[in-house]
């Protein structure tokens, strides 16, 4: 999808999933046709300023926008118009999220600090001091009762009184050796990129730098890593059914995770790519995921047709609940490259399959001459 001058930030799908909205550094929202890749309407833009960060409310109406000039906007899907501006944060808006009820939505900055804000009355209801340099990442749990921020580790705060609740803290990883990786003698604290929580509460997944963690939320202790990028996780968006996860990330491609047996699905998407993805939004239905680019291009991806190649369709439907077992960070990260080691030559087990061809949503698959 062709048409911003800028870096494609975010990309959100509205209901009815043919259309999906992106936001860019060249200041504009644009509404595009998903089954031809076309721009519907003319471009949506207000001041020019670059927008960092779109997110759609829970009902479908309305846009929430962060912006490079550290304003929060409020737009009106209908009419295409901004219907609210919000200010208090001093730089640039690179995280939003509403929560459930669509009655607040929260906000992050690299001034450090979350906001939230009132829907109806546009007031700064609240305002948290993370600790953070940069808020990179905020997240509503799905009862909005607490708030996540993500910075150079993440933290769990109580939604409506700005308490911290608890940091869990991400460790830098020394990958000398791909078969051999240990803990950094350091154990700097890690820089979050982007966050997410499972429907059902009971999961909070963290993407940083190369890896992807996935948190109990009942004990807030480590779970799994997916390995496997090889530089920052951008951003991250989850299937509604919990077994399907995507990622994007500064190494230039795109990729689908089994979250039933936390491996790679298939090959990497966007092999050939020579830019950083800055966005992941994987429709209602899990079957299309969306990405943006800094090439100034926003890529469809045909999440079914990759599933199906791969023999793992069923990971769109709704699965089987599956018990987890806290053990430490370092053997989790042992028994994922175990696992990534074994699977190129294991064949015969279709879940730990990672060798694919990947596919473009076929839409679309004449508009990716670039790659």
């Amino acid at each position: 999808m062709r048409g911003h001058t800028h870096w494609v930030n975010g990309a959100v799908h509205l209901p009815g999933g043919r259309h999906i909205i992106t936001c860019s550094l060249d200041g504009s929202l644009r509404l595009w046709d998903i089954e031809s890749g076309t721009q519907i309407g003319e471009v949506w833009q207000d001041d020019g300023n670059g927008v960092r960060f779109i997110a759609l409310s829970p009902n479908g109406k309305k846009i929430a926008s962060g912006s490079e000039d550290g304003k929060v906007k409020l737009w009106d899907i209908e009419t295409r118009k901004i219907i609210a501006k919000w200010t208090g944060h001093t730089v640039v808006v690179c995280a939003l999220c509403w929560s459930g009820d669509g009655g607040q939505v929260a906000s992050g900055s690299w001034d450090g600090t979350a906001r939230v804000w009132d829907v109806d009355s546009g007031k700064n209801i609240l305002k948290i001091k993370t600790g953070h340099e940069w808020v990179r990442a905020v997240m509503y749990s799905p009862d909005s009762s607490k708030l996540a921020t993500g910075g150079n580790n993440v933290k769990i705060w109580d939604a409506k009184t700005g308490e911290i609740l608890n940091i869990l803290k991400h460790y830098n990883y020394d990958w000398v050796y791909l078969d051999s990786p240990r803990m950094s003698d350091q154990q700097d604290d890690d820089i979050i990129r982007s966050l997410t929580w499972t429907t059902d509460g009971q999961k909070l997944i963290s993407g940083s730098y190369r890896l992807i963690r996935i948190f109990d939320t009942a004990t807030w202790q480590q779970s799994a890593i997916l390995a496997g990028h090889t530089n920052f996780v951008y951003a991250i968006s989850l299937c509604q059914n919990n077994r399907l996860l995507a990622s994007v990330s500064q190494d230039k491609t795109a990729r689908l995770w089994n979250l039933d047996t936390n491996l790679q699905v298939g090959s990497p998407l966007g092999l050939q790519h020579e830019h950083n993805l800055h966005s992941s939004s994987l429709s209602l239905d899990g079957k299309v995921l969306v990405t943006g680019c800094e090439n100034t291009n926003a890529y469809a991806w045909d999440v079914h047709a990759i599933l199906k190649e791969a023999g793992l369709e069923d990971l769109l439907s709704i699965g089987i609940k599956l018990v987890s077992v806290n053990v430490s960070p370092a053997l989790l990260l042992s028994l994922t490259m175990f696992a990534v080691r074994h699977q190129k030559t294991d064949s015969n087990k279709r879940h730990l399959k990672m060798i694919q061809e990947y596919r473009i949503h076929p839409a679309l698959r004449s508009m990716t001459s670039h790659f």
